[in-house]
């Protein structure tokens, strides 16, 4: 006599609530994992940046200008808010508006320099007042930054993103009224917003300064890049 046994199969909305379950554990780990990659990739270079500039200053300025009750944020785009306590220097006669500027070591080829530009967002500018390329004096040029990863020598709101990695004697290259002038750097340093020395004019040779704002990313300080012009 044959003989059946019957065995009761599990519901199959069991397994579905526990395939749903796994599935919203992974999705939540995945989550949690792309917060972390991109909270480090804010962050890291910041703090990296810090600890490797021990020389520099330590001392931190708030980006946020309080006037009054209220709070505005500054327009950096614009030069004459970097250095807010800066007194206007004597315009320097010359028919060049602008000029073009390069840096091998940073892939920057012919960055276009405005001589008293209003816009960092369309040009590197050269602080109004300063001495020409070629000239005695100090050309100080401003440029943006951005974190380092989202650094395009080709767009004026990141150009000077990787400018931290000059070193003494890297060339940075000037052409300017058809004469291409050769300088190298000499020396690094950051200052905060209420230090003006760096626009000072010293005529004993020819200088000129890069500035852009650090930490990475951010408007607490600014890092200057001085160089010298040597003959080519």
């Amino acid at each position: 006599m044959t003989r059946y046994i019957y065995i009761k199969k599990e519901p199959q909305t069991e397994k579905i609530n526990v395939n749903k379950g796994n599935f919203v554990k992974h999705l939540s780990f995945c989550v949690l994992l792309l917060g972390f990659i991109i909270l480090t990739s804010v962050f890291y270079p910041i703090l990296n940046y810090e600890f490797k500039s021990r020389r520099f200053s330590s001392r931190l300025v708030s980006p946020i200008k309080v006037l009054g009750e209220g709070t505005t944020i500054v327009d950096y785009s614009r030069p004459n808010s970097w250095f807010p306590t800066a007194k206007d220097l004597p315009p320097k006669s010359s028919r060049i508006t602008h000029y073009s500027l390069s840096i091998p070591k940073l892939k920057i080829e012919d960055a276009i320099v405005h001589v008293g530009g209003e816009d960092l967002m369309d040009s590197l500018i050269q602080y109004p007042g300063t001495s020409l390329p070629g000239h005695y004096g100090n050309a100080v040029v401003f440029g943006h930054s951005v974190l380092p990863q989202f650094f395009n020598p080709q767009n004026y709101k990141t150009i000077f993103s990787t400018l931290p990695t000059l070193e003494k004697g890297d060339e940075i290259f000037v052409s300017f009224d058809g004469i291409l002038y050769r300088y190298q750097v000499i020396g690094l340093r950051e200052v905060l917003p209420d230090d003006v020395s760096v626009l000072q004019q010293h005529y004993d040779s020819e200088y000129l300064s890069l500035i852009t704002c650090v930490p990475p990313g951010t408007y607490l300080r600014r890092l200057v890049i001085k160089a010298k012009l040597t003959r080519i």
